[in-house]
């Protein structure tokens, strides 16, 4: 499903396929035809074929998807290929080849971090946050969920989130407060509250809070906390923070229903190869 429309990707081209494409007029071949692949030169998740052929098509090129996003590919995988004029076609590669290493470098890091949970806990979900990089969030949202993780919160999946940072703003009867006038509003909605330490998640958790988003906690300090919480506790308690790979496994085993993930934003991107041919 594209995630971006055509003026955001017709910016993309223009932003990014600008200096190629004026090399290449200089050259004076403006009217060859030719064609371009596009490998992957690593093995991993893949994302962001669809916007690339769309991409070609808006500069009068021909494109032909070899693989969907949401597909892992191995070294080598032929991810697309198009043909059209030289001038448009070698312009718009540099651009296409930056979305798709970028899209895929997050989607591969969402599918291992997944993995990686899995491997330890299968009833542990993942998730990254809506909250995603600023004029990028149409790709990064896509890009995860190719990778299988989930987008948190789900859209009016909660009656609302109480973040840490706002508390204060009220007191130390705020929390208290907030919750249950959140439950008055929205009696069949479920309420949310963001903490920072297990004194903070027991508090919320007396308080009637529904859901802990335990914030930039330790792994010791989040297993640490759902101990205190116990087995009667009713709710449900997700980690959130940079989760990388190598964290996931900790998290997984801490007692948390699910992790909330925001490292896949920043992650490295794919590798891709471009080849150019004439005709």
């Amino acid at each position: 499903m594209l995630l971006l429309d055509d003026t955001a990707l017709a910016c993309l081209l223009k932003r990014d396929g600008a200096a190629a494409a004026a090399a290449f007029s200089a050259s004076g071949r403006r009217a060859r035809m030719v064609s371009v692949a596009l490998r992957a030169r690593g093995s991993g998740m893949v994302c962001g074929t669809e916007e690339a052929a769309r991409m070609f098509a808006l500069l009068g090129c021909a494109a032909d998807t070899a693989i969907a996003s949401g597909t892992w590919a191995e070294p080598g995988a032929l991810l697309i290929a198009a043909r059209g004029p030289a001038e448009a076609l070698v312009g718009g590669a540099q651009a296409v080849q930056t979305l798709l290493e970028w899209a895929s470098g997050v989607a591969d890091c969402a599918a291992r971090i997944l993995r990686a949970t899995r491997a330890v806990d299968p009833a542990v979900a993942v998730a990254c946050p809506r909250k995603a990089i600023p004029g990028a969030r149409p790709l990064a949202l896509k890009a995860v969920a190719a990778g299988g993780a989930a987008i948190y919160p789900a859209l009016g999946a909660e009656a609302a989130l109480v973040l840490a940072d706002c508390r204060a703003l009220g007191g130390a009867a705020a929390p208290g407060e907030r919750i249950a006038g959140l439950r008055q509003a929205a009696p069949d909605g479920r309420v949310t509250v963001e903490v920072r330490d297990g004194d903070e998640a027991l508090a919320a958790a007396r308080l009637g809070a529904d859901r802990l988003l335990l914030a930039r906690m330790a792994p010791d300090a989040v297993a640490a906390t759902m101990r205190a919480l116990g087995p009667e506790w009713p709710g449900e308690a997700l980690a959130a923070g940079p989760i990388t790979e190598g964290a996931a496994p900790a998290y997984a085993q801490s007692g948390v229903h699910a992790l909330v993930s925001l490292a896949p934003y920043h992650a490295l991107p794919a590798e891709i190869d471009v080849a150019f041919e004439p005709g």
